[in-house]
């Protein structure tokens, strides 16, 4: 009998790919905090995930849509990094994602009883 791991992980798995996708920008992001004219990007995590998953919540597939954040302050040279909210954001996604990581972990683990018997 085939497995088939993206119904047995489902919602999780994409939440994993989504915020590993969403750690690349915020990292890119604090990165170029001092690169003038560089504009901080972001992605709809809620969006994206409805997207990949589908009306049907199965996996899709499908990347995330990045979008530009409006700052509350523009600097002067055009750089729209805001570093604490960047800093709060990138380490509100690193809980997120581990909070998904361990949803899979225990996915896994509750299928290896499974087939161990």
């Amino acid at each position: 009998m085939a497995i088939h791991f993206d119904k047995v992980l489902g919602l999780h798995a994409e939440a994993l790919k989504l915020r590993g996708e969403r750690t690349k920008i915020l990292a890119s992001n604090l990165a170029n905090a001092s690169t003038p004219g560089y504009q901080a990007r972001d992605i709809d995590f809620s969006a994206s995930l409805a997207r990949a998953l589908g009306e049907a919540g199965e996996p899709l597939g499908g990347g995330a849509e990045l979008l530009y954040r409006v700052p509350h302050h523009r600097s002067q040279d055009g750089n729209t990094v805001e570093l604490g909210v960047e800093q709060a954001a990138f380490a509100q996604n690193a809980a997120d994602f581990h909070v998904s990581l361990t949803f899979v972990q225990m996915k896994l683990r509750s299928l290896s009883k499974v087939i161990e018997g």
